[in-house]
Protein backbone atom coordinates (compact mmCIF):
# COMPACT_ATOMS: atom_id res chain seq x y z
CA UNK A 1 0.00 0.00 0.00
CA UNK A 2 2.70 2.53 0.48
CA UNK A 3 3.64 4.71 -2.40
CA UNK A 4 1.96 2.94 -5.11
CA UNK A 5 -1.22 4.09 -6.98
CA UNK A 6 -1.93 7.66 -8.64
CA UNK A 7 -3.56 9.32 -5.96
CA UNK A 8 -5.09 9.06 -2.56
CA UNK A 9 -3.92 10.23 1.27
CA UNK A 10 -1.24 7.98 1.36
CA UNK A 11 0.88 9.99 -1.97
CA UNK A 12 1.01 13.10 0.01
CA UNK A 13 4.66 14.23 0.20
CA UNK A 14 6.83 15.66 2.79
CA UNK A 15 9.39 18.22 2.22
CA UNK A 16 12.06 15.77 1.13
CA UNK A 17 9.84 13.93 -1.31
CA UNK A 18 8.35 17.54 -2.47
CA UNK A 19 11.68 18.28 -4.05
CA UNK A 20 12.60 15.09 -5.07
CA UNK A 21 9.68 12.90 -6.36
CA UNK A 22 8.43 13.55 -9.99
CA UNK A 23 5.33 16.56 -10.38
CA UNK A 24 2.53 14.41 -11.37
CA UNK A 25 2.50 12.95 -7.39
CA UNK A 26 2.33 16.73 -6.16
CA UNK A 27 -1.13 16.75 -4.00
CA UNK A 28 -4.18 19.10 -5.13
CA UNK A 29 -3.80 22.47 -3.20
CA UNK A 30 -6.81 22.01 -1.62
CA UNK A 31 -6.32 18.56 -1.02
CA UNK A 32 -6.75 17.96 3.19
CA UNK A 33 -5.39 15.57 5.46
CA UNK A 34 -7.63 13.87 7.92
CA UNK A 35 -8.12 15.33 11.27
CA UNK A 36 -6.28 12.41 13.08
CA UNK A 37 -2.93 12.65 11.23
CA UNK A 38 -2.62 16.22 12.25
CA UNK A 39 -0.92 16.78 15.29
CA UNK A 40 -2.21 20.16 15.69
CA UNK A 41 -5.43 18.72 16.82
CA UNK A 42 -4.04 17.59 20.15
CA UNK A 43 -2.98 21.37 21.29
CA UNK A 44 -5.27 23.59 22.76
CA UNK A 45 -6.31 27.15 21.96
CA UNK A 46 -3.13 28.81 23.07
CA UNK A 47 -0.72 27.31 20.96
CA UNK A 48 -3.28 28.14 17.77
CA UNK A 49 -2.09 31.81 17.80
CA UNK A 50 1.57 31.19 18.33
CA UNK A 51 1.78 29.18 15.65
CA UNK A 52 -0.73 31.60 13.30
CA UNK A 53 2.06 34.19 13.64
CA UNK A 54 4.94 31.47 13.09
CA UNK A 55 2.99 30.19 9.53
CA UNK A 56 2.63 33.53 8.63
CA UNK A 57 6.29 34.73 8.76
CA UNK A 58 6.71 31.41 6.69
CA UNK A 59 4.85 32.45 4.05
CA UNK A 60 6.65 34.70 1.73
CA UNK A 61 10.05 32.40 2.21
CA UNK A 62 8.00 29.46 1.08
CA UNK A 63 6.38 31.84 -2.14
CA UNK A 64 9.88 32.66 -2.90
CA UNK A 65 10.89 29.38 -3.69
CA UNK A 66 10.65 27.07 -6.78
CA UNK A 67 7.00 25.51 -7.63
CA UNK A 68 8.01 21.83 -5.81
CA UNK A 69 7.32 24.23 -2.43
CA UNK A 70 3.42 24.55 -3.30
CA UNK A 71 2.80 21.93 -0.97
CA UNK A 72 4.49 22.82 1.74
CA UNK A 73 2.72 26.49 1.16
CA UNK A 74 -0.39 25.00 1.44
CA UNK A 75 0.44 23.10 4.12
CA UNK A 76 1.34 27.02 5.99
CA UNK A 77 -1.35 28.25 5.58
CA UNK A 78 -3.22 29.37 9.23
CA UNK A 79 -6.87 28.63 7.81
CA UNK A 80 -5.92 25.34 7.52
CA UNK A 81 -4.89 25.04 11.40
CA UNK A 82 -7.85 27.03 12.56
CA UNK A 83 -10.53 24.43 11.05
CA UNK A 84 -8.79 21.71 13.19
CA UNK A 85 -10.04 23.08 16.33
CA UNK A 86 -12.13 20.76 19.22
CA UNK A 87 -14.73 22.60 21.40
CA UNK A 88 -14.35 19.99 24.53
CA UNK A 89 -17.31 20.94 27.20
CA UNK A 90 -15.77 20.81 30.73
CA UNK A 91 -18.56 20.41 33.47
CA UNK A 92 -18.98 23.01 36.31
CA UNK A 93 -19.65 22.26 39.80
CA UNK A 94 -23.42 21.33 40.25
CA UNK A 95 -25.79 23.26 42.42
CA UNK A 96 -28.66 22.30 44.19
CA UNK A 97 -31.49 24.23 43.97
CA UNK A 98 -34.05 22.76 45.88
CA UNK A 99 -37.78 24.32 46.23
CA UNK A 100 -39.19 24.88 49.41
CA UNK A 101 -42.09 22.60 50.32
CA UNK A 102 -45.61 24.09 49.91
CA UNK A 103 -46.31 23.20 53.65
CA UNK A 104 -42.79 24.77 55.09
CA UNK A 105 -44.79 27.70 56.31
CA UNK A 106 -47.42 25.45 58.41
CA UNK A 107 -44.70 24.20 60.55
CA UNK A 108 -43.78 24.58 64.07
CA UNK A 109 -40.19 25.46 65.68
CA UNK A 110 -40.01 21.90 66.73
CA UNK A 111 -40.89 20.59 63.39
CA UNK A 112 -38.56 22.57 61.41
CA UNK A 113 -35.90 21.29 63.91
CA UNK A 114 -36.25 18.46 63.63
CA UNK A 115 -36.91 18.34 59.54
CA UNK A 116 -33.02 19.84 59.57
CA UNK A 117 -31.90 17.50 62.10
CA UNK A 118 -33.11 14.92 59.71
CA UNK A 119 -31.43 16.28 56.69
CA UNK A 120 -28.24 16.85 58.46
CA UNK A 121 -28.47 20.51 59.49
CA UNK A 122 -27.62 21.48 62.82
CA UNK A 123 -28.59 24.77 63.72
CA UNK A 124 -26.84 26.41 67.28
CA UNK A 125 -28.68 27.66 69.68
CA UNK A 126 -29.01 31.47 69.77
CA UNK A 127 -30.54 33.63 72.67
CA UNK A 128 -32.03 36.67 71.57
CA UNK A 129 -29.67 39.47 72.96
CA UNK A 130 -30.51 42.78 72.29
CA UNK A 131 -28.45 45.85 73.37
CA UNK A 132 -28.83 47.94 75.78
CA UNK A 133 -27.66 51.68 76.09
CA UNK A 134 -27.93 53.19 79.60
CA UNK A 135 -27.33 56.88 78.18
CA UNK A 136 -28.37 58.27 82.14
CA UNK A 137 -28.88 56.98 85.69
CA UNK A 138 -32.36 56.53 87.64
CA UNK A 139 -32.25 58.55 89.74
CA UNK A 140 -29.22 61.20 92.17
CA UNK A 141 -26.48 59.66 93.66
CA UNK A 142 -25.86 60.70 97.21
CA UNK A 143 -28.07 63.39 97.29
CA UNK A 144 -27.10 66.98 98.74
CA UNK A 145 -28.41 67.29 102.14
CA UNK A 146 -28.10 71.40 102.31
CA UNK A 147 -28.16 72.94 105.87
CA UNK A 148 -31.38 74.44 107.28
CA UNK A 149 -31.87 77.95 105.73
CA UNK A 150 -28.93 77.61 103.82
CA UNK A 151 -26.72 78.80 106.73
CA UNK A 152 -23.33 78.18 108.22
CA UNK A 153 -23.52 77.75 112.17
CA UNK A 154 -20.85 78.37 114.59
CA UNK A 155 -18.38 75.91 114.87
CA UNK A 156 -18.12 76.78 119.03
CA UNK A 157 -21.69 74.89 119.22
CA UNK A 158 -21.77 70.98 118.76
CA UNK A 159 -24.66 71.65 115.68
CA UNK A 160 -21.88 73.38 113.80
CA UNK A 161 -18.99 70.85 114.99
CA UNK A 162 -21.04 68.29 113.07
CA UNK A 163 -21.62 70.32 110.22
CA UNK A 164 -18.27 70.79 110.00
CA UNK A 165 -17.33 66.99 109.94
CA UNK A 166 -20.11 66.43 107.46
CA UNK A 167 -18.81 68.60 104.86
CA UNK A 168 -15.44 67.46 105.28
CA UNK A 169 -16.19 63.75 104.46
CA UNK A 170 -18.56 65.64 101.34
CA UNK A 171 -15.38 67.12 100.02
CA UNK A 172 -13.15 64.19 100.69
CA UNK A 173 -15.61 62.12 98.43
CA UNK A 174 -15.72 65.38 95.73
CA UNK A 175 -12.21 65.26 94.94
CA UNK A 176 -12.16 61.24 94.50
CA UNK A 177 -15.09 62.11 92.03
CA UNK A 178 -12.82 65.10 89.96
CA UNK A 179 -10.25 62.92 89.58
CA UNK A 180 -11.99 60.48 88.05
CA UNK A 181 -14.53 63.37 85.69
CA UNK A 182 -11.10 64.58 84.92
CA UNK A 183 -9.74 60.94 82.93
CA UNK A 184 -12.73 61.45 80.69
CA UNK A 185 -13.28 65.91 80.67
CA UNK A 186 -9.52 67.14 81.01
CA UNK A 187 -11.30 70.60 80.82
CA UNK A 188 -13.57 69.89 83.29
CA UNK A 189 -12.76 72.72 86.43
CA UNK A 190 -14.91 73.54 89.51
CA UNK A 191 -14.61 77.55 88.86
CA UNK A 192 -15.44 77.49 84.86
CA UNK A 193 -18.34 74.89 85.28
CA UNK A 194 -21.04 76.76 87.26
CA UNK A 195 -21.61 79.40 84.70
CA UNK A 196 -21.90 76.89 82.12
CA UNK A 197 -23.84 74.73 84.52
CA UNK A 198 -26.42 78.11 84.35
CA UNK A 199 -26.14 78.44 80.91
CA UNK A 200 -27.73 75.02 80.20
CA UNK A 201 -30.49 75.51 82.81
CA UNK A 202 -32.06 78.61 81.30
CA UNK A 203 -31.84 77.43 77.89
CA UNK A 204 -33.96 74.61 79.21
CA UNK A 205 -36.01 76.30 80.47
CA UNK A 206 -36.57 78.21 77.82
CA UNK A 207 -36.70 75.38 75.52
CA UNK A 208 -39.78 74.14 77.45
CA UNK A 209 -41.67 77.45 77.68
CA UNK A 210 -41.05 77.27 73.60
CA UNK A 211 -42.13 73.44 73.42
CA UNK A 212 -38.68 73.05 71.22
CA UNK A 213 -38.98 69.02 72.29
CA UNK A 214 -36.12 68.52 70.25
CA UNK A 215 -33.50 70.79 71.45
CA UNK A 216 -34.59 69.77 75.24
CA UNK A 217 -33.51 66.36 74.24
CA UNK A 218 -30.41 67.21 74.20
CA UNK A 219 -30.06 69.68 77.28
CA UNK A 220 -31.99 66.95 79.84
CA UNK A 221 -31.32 63.93 80.46
CA UNK A 222 -34.07 60.93 80.30
CA UNK A 223 -35.15 61.04 83.28
CA UNK A 224 -35.82 64.64 83.91
CA UNK A 225 -37.16 64.74 80.44
CA UNK A 226 -40.93 63.78 81.96
CA UNK A 227 -40.61 65.53 84.86
CA UNK A 228 -40.41 68.67 83.07
CA UNK A 229 -43.01 67.97 80.22
CA UNK A 230 -45.77 65.93 82.33
CA UNK A 231 -49.04 68.16 82.64
CA UNK A 232 -47.76 70.99 79.76
CA UNK A 233 -49.92 69.55 77.04
CA UNK A 234 -52.33 72.08 77.38
CA UNK A 235 -50.78 74.67 78.97
CA UNK A 236 -49.17 77.72 78.33
CA UNK A 237 -45.68 78.59 79.92
CA UNK A 238 -44.21 82.32 80.07
CA UNK A 239 -40.93 81.87 81.84
CA UNK A 240 -37.93 84.48 81.90
CA UNK A 241 -35.06 84.48 84.19
CA UNK A 242 -34.10 87.89 85.10
CA UNK A 243 -30.69 88.07 86.88
CA UNK A 244 -28.21 86.21 89.04
CA UNK A 245 -28.45 87.67 93.08
CA UNK A 246 -25.59 85.41 94.10
CA UNK A 247 -22.86 83.48 91.80
CA UNK A 248 -23.26 80.03 91.21
CA UNK A 249 -21.02 77.35 92.70
CA UNK A 250 -20.66 73.93 92.96
CA UNK A 251 -21.62 72.20 96.32
CA UNK A 252 -20.67 68.38 95.67
CA UNK A 253 -19.55 66.16 92.87
CA UNK A 254 -19.93 62.35 92.54
CA UNK A 255 -19.43 59.90 90.31
CA UNK A 256 -21.01 56.02 90.08
CA UNK A 257 -20.03 52.96 87.84
CA UNK A 258 -23.03 51.05 86.49
CA UNK A 259 -22.97 47.71 85.13
CA UNK A 260 -19.54 47.10 85.00
CA UNK A 261 -16.75 49.35 86.48
CA UNK A 262 -15.45 50.91 83.30
CA UNK A 263 -19.19 52.44 82.72
CA UNK A 264 -18.88 55.50 84.95
CA UNK A 265 -21.39 58.46 85.36
CA UNK A 266 -20.60 61.56 86.93
CA UNK A 267 -22.98 64.28 88.65
CA UNK A 268 -22.39 67.25 89.88
CA UNK A 269 -25.09 69.74 92.27
CA UNK A 270 -24.90 73.64 91.60
CA UNK A 271 -26.41 76.33 93.69
CA UNK A 272 -28.41 79.05 92.20
CA UNK A 273 -29.92 82.05 93.98
CA UNK A 274 -31.68 83.68 90.93
CA UNK A 275 -34.67 86.08 90.21
CA UNK A 276 -37.02 84.75 87.80
CA UNK A 277 -40.28 85.20 86.25
CA UNK A 278 -43.25 82.29 85.56
CA UNK A 279 -46.77 82.35 84.71
CA UNK A 280 -48.68 79.27 83.55
CA UNK A 281 -52.12 79.66 82.03
CA UNK A 282 -54.54 76.29 81.53
CA UNK A 283 -55.95 75.53 77.86
CA UNK A 284 -58.57 78.35 78.54
CA UNK A 285 -56.58 80.83 79.32
CA UNK A 286 -56.88 80.78 82.60
CA UNK A 287 -54.11 82.27 85.26
CA UNK A 288 -52.90 78.75 87.07
CA UNK A 289 -50.11 79.74 88.95
CA UNK A 290 -47.69 82.98 89.27
CA UNK A 291 -47.98 85.82 86.91
CA UNK A 292 -46.20 87.75 83.77
CA UNK A 293 -45.29 90.94 86.41
CA UNK A 294 -44.86 88.66 89.47
CA UNK A 295 -40.73 88.38 90.08
CA UNK A 296 -39.32 86.01 92.47
CA UNK A 297 -36.38 84.81 94.13
CA UNK A 298 -35.63 81.31 93.90
CA UNK A 299 -32.59 79.18 95.58
CA UNK A 300 -32.60 75.89 93.79
CA UNK A 301 -29.95 72.86 94.22
CA UNK A 302 -29.76 71.64 90.48
CA UNK A 303 -28.07 68.31 89.37
CA UNK A 304 -25.98 67.61 85.91
CA UNK A 305 -25.21 64.72 84.87
CA UNK A 306 -22.81 63.18 82.26
CA UNK A 307 -21.86 59.74 80.87
CA UNK A 308 -18.28 59.76 81.12
CA UNK A 309 -17.46 57.25 78.42
CA UNK A 310 -19.06 58.44 75.86
CA UNK A 311 -16.53 60.62 74.47
CA UNK A 312 -19.61 62.84 72.20
CA UNK A 313 -21.46 62.91 75.66
CA UNK A 314 -22.58 66.08 77.52
CA UNK A 315 -23.27 67.73 80.73
CA UNK A 316 -27.00 67.46 81.12
CA UNK A 317 -29.81 68.54 83.45
CA UNK A 318 -30.52 65.39 85.45
CA UNK A 319 -32.78 66.80 88.75
CA UNK A 320 -33.50 69.82 91.55
CA UNK A 321 -32.69 68.48 94.86
CA UNK A 322 -35.73 70.05 97.35
CA UNK A 323 -34.99 70.23 101.06
CA UNK A 324 -37.15 69.75 103.61
CA UNK A 325 -37.00 73.18 105.19
CA UNK A 326 -37.82 74.62 101.89
CA UNK A 327 -41.35 77.11 101.60
CA UNK A 328 -44.36 75.05 99.84
CA UNK A 329 -45.27 75.94 96.72
CA UNK A 330 -47.93 78.09 95.39
CA UNK A 331 -51.66 76.24 95.00
CA UNK A 332 -52.51 75.92 91.56
CA UNK A 333 -56.08 77.49 90.46
CA UNK A 334 -58.00 74.57 88.19
CA UNK A 335 -61.18 75.36 85.95
CA UNK A 336 -63.47 72.78 86.81
CA UNK A 337 -66.61 71.56 84.75
CA UNK A 338 -70.38 72.20 86.99
CA UNK A 339 -72.67 70.33 86.09
CA UNK A 340 -76.09 71.74 84.57
CA UNK A 341 -79.27 70.90 83.91
CA UNK A 342 -79.95 68.79 81.10
CA UNK A 343 -81.78 71.03 78.42
CA UNK A 344 -84.53 70.08 75.79
CA UNK A 345 -83.59 72.07 72.45
CA UNK A 346 -87.02 74.01 72.81
CA UNK A 347 -85.24 75.73 75.75
CA UNK A 348 -82.67 77.90 76.57
CA UNK A 349 -80.39 78.12 80.02
CA UNK A 350 -81.80 81.52 81.28
CA UNK A 351 -85.51 80.67 81.30
CA UNK A 352 -84.24 78.18 83.89
CA UNK A 353 -83.70 79.45 87.68
CA UNK A 354 -80.40 77.72 88.21
CA UNK A 355 -78.83 77.37 91.46
CA UNK A 356 -75.54 76.10 91.62
CA UNK A 357 -75.69 72.98 94.16
CA UNK A 358 -73.72 73.14 97.31
CA UNK A 359 -71.29 70.47 98.62
CA UNK A 360 -72.73 68.30 101.07
CA UNK A 361 -71.47 68.86 105.13
CA UNK A 362 -70.00 66.06 105.89
CA UNK A 363 -68.99 65.16 110.00
CA UNK A 364 -65.52 63.81 110.67
CA UNK A 365 -66.97 60.90 111.93
CA UNK A 366 -68.68 59.39 108.67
Amino acid sequence: MGNQGGGGWWNFPFPNSALTGPAHRRPCPSFRRPAYLHPIMHCGCKMVAPMQRGMSRLLPLARGLPLQVEGVESLLRPTRLTQTLLLVPVRTKKRYNTPPSAHAQNLTSEEQKLKARAAGIVTPNERPERPIHLACTAGIIDPYVPPEGDARLSSLSREGLKQRMHQMRQRAASQLSIWKIKDYDPDFSTKTFPEKAQNIFIEAHNCLANFNKQKLHSLVTERCYPEMVRGNRYNTIRWRFLESLEPPRVVQIRSLDMVTKSNLYGQVTVRMHTRQILAIYDRFGRLMCGGEQLPKDVLEYVVFERHLVNRYGSWRLHGKIVPEWAPPKDPIIKTVVIPGPTLDPSQEFDELQFEIPKPKERHWYK
